[in-house]
């Protein structure tokens, strides 16, 4: 039998390295194939999912600001309810206290006019032979309105009733000595007393009242009360 022998050549062994590097090559390519393959798919993936989760988030940040909006019309709108409801609830409180003070302010001068008239007219130390009520007279800058006047040939009186007096009644009283002259200038020559009388009596206004030469009238449990010791004429 002819034995065939295979020579090995530089040539043969260069080709034998070509024939591997175009195989490795190969199989690199077919790798990188794949591999890409498999990466554009992911990132397909990816952006799919991602695309799903903008819109839910998208969606759901609509439903929030949504949701959002509502509670704040609806707070809104319960705000002004409510303002609306405390408006009318201070407006009946208003009216309802109008109408608590004005039947005190009625009551009290309804209580002082009859006590006078019906009672003792010799106040300040004097007989007074008529009484006036609510008296307005005046105009712009000399305006008053006097609660009560007891009035005799020389002398007058002028007396401001309060349910519950306060210190501001007293220049407001002192005033219309002035403006009294002015309104009744058939009075000029008269002598001119005055006279706070209140339901409700702070001591401390009392001790102004003494201080300026007011008369002080109260009531102390079921009786008038009159102070006048301390009494100076306007």
């Amino acid at each position: 039998m002819k034995e065939h022998n295979t020579l090995i050549t530089p040539e043969s062994v260069l080709a034998e390295v070509k024939e591997m590097f175009a195989e490795v090559r190969g199989i690199f390519a077919e790798s990188r194939a794949e591999f890409d393959k498999e990466m554009k798919e992911s990132r397909a993936e990816f952006n799919r999912k991602m695309e799903e989760s903008r819109a839910k988030f998208d969606r759901k940040s609509a439903e929030f600001y949504q949701q959002l909006k509502e509670s704040s019309d609806r707070f809104d709108r319960e705000m002004k309810e409510s303002r609306e409801d405390w408006k009318s609830r201070m407006k009946n409180l208003n009216e309802h206290m109008g109408g608590v003070a004005n039947s005190q302010g009625l009551f009290s001068e309804e209580y002082f006019f009859n006590s006078f008239k019906y009672g003792r007219l010799n106040l300040f130390g004097e007989e007074f032979d008529e009484i006036w009520r609510n008296e307005r007279s005046g105009k712009k800058g000399s305006k008053s309105e006097y609660d009560l006047l007891l009035i005799n040939g020389n002398t007058v009186g002028i007396i401001e009733i309060k349910f519950k007096a306060g210190r501001e009644y007293i220049t407001e009283l002192i005033k219309k000595t002035s403006t009294f002259r002015v309104n009744f200038p058939q009075y000029q020559n008269h002598k001119l007393y005055i006279a706070l009388a209140a339901m409700v009596f702070d001591a401390r206004l009392e001790l102004e009242c003494i201080k300026e030469g007011i008369a002080v009238i109260k009531q102390v449990d079921d009786t008038l009360v009159f102070y006048d010791e301390h009494i100076k004429a306007f």
